[in-house]
């Protein structure tokens, strides 16, 4: 693989990241004016006006799928995924949530050893019990420093963990193009659905924040998507952790959000088991 396209690859992997946590600067902006179906409205019904634009030429072929229960569920645990996070917003600060979300690699690896017959051996089980002291570090219970909102973005991070097995196992034979439609229109339809029983009147500073919302979580989706057809997945994996430079900013700029000592070193602890299981893996796919 030319390493320009490589080169190209991380740089859009780190720009769809950054657009994830504008979008996380959004959806917390938002958590103390509105509800969180309204936000988790717009977040989707961008994405499923966008993505139905870019595909409109071939709309027909591209909603054509041979596993339509397996993508709805995907769109299922993506909106629940979504839902406990911006949940987790509403008490939580940036730094905290994406610290938390940084665990998922680890539940996805034991996710798939139990169902997808990936290996599980004592390396990848030692490094997911350290990921697990990160997030006890972090969500510290049994002590005054505990969040009960944690345990919303601990549940998103399942979720999130549910979501990427099933688009795994959905990726044997179907288009991107056709998972991102799905996730979209179908999230959209059951909030539409739902969303009247939830608005509350906008004010005009808030409509800024409801577009964001939807355009960047769908341009950090584009973005990621470009940046894995130009590089190996492993190879992008660890430039995900840019996540926490970018939300110890957006909190600190945005939010005036100065998180304690025991949030950094469980991140820490949470991206060291990390990048030692991405390690492992490189070294055993080059042998």
């Amino acid at each position: 693989m030319p390493q320009n396209n490589v080169a190209r690859g991380i740089a859009l992997m780190i720009a769809a990241t950054l657009m994830f946590t504008l979008m996380d600067v959004c959806a917390k902006a938002l958590s103390t004016r509105v509800d969180t179906v309204q936000t988790l409205w717009a977040r989707y019904t961008v994405q499923m006006v966008v993505v139905t634009l870019i595909i409109s030429p071939r709309l027909r072929s591209t909603v054509k799928t041979q596993r339509l229960g397996l993508q709805i569920f995907r769109a299922f645990a993506l909106l629940a995924t979504t839902g406990f996070f911006f949940v987790g917003f509403t008490k939580m600060s940036l730094i905290e949530t994406t610290s938390l979300m940084q665990i998922s690699p680890i539940f996805i690896m034991i996710g798939a050893a139990i169902f997808l017959g990936e290996t599980f051996g004592l390396r990848r089980a030692v490094a997911a019990g350290v990921a697990l002291v990160g997030a006890m570090i972090i969500l510290r219970p049994g002590t005054a420093g505990f969040n009960p909102y944690a345990l919303f973005t601990l549940g998103g991070t399942i979720c999130y963990s549910v979501y990427a097995l099933a688009t795994r196992y959905a990726g044997r034979g179907e288009d991107i193009w056709t998972s991102l439609f799905y996730t979209g229109t179908v999230a959209t339809l059951l909030l539409c659905a739902m969303v009247p029983f939830f608005w509350q009147p906008l004010e005009l500073g808030d409509l800024p924040y409801m577009l964001g919302v939807g355009l960047m979580g769908t341009a950090g989706q584009l973005l990621l998507i470009r940046a894995l057809s130009l590089a190996p997945a492993s190879v992008l994996a660890p430039f995900t952790y840019v996540a926490l430079i970018f939300s110890s900013v957006w909190g600190v700029v945005f939010f005036n959000n100065f998180p304690d000592g025991p949030v950094y070193i469980g991140a820490l602890v949470i991206v060291g088991a990390g990048l030692y299981v991405w390690h492992r893996e490189t070294q055993v796919k080059t042998s």
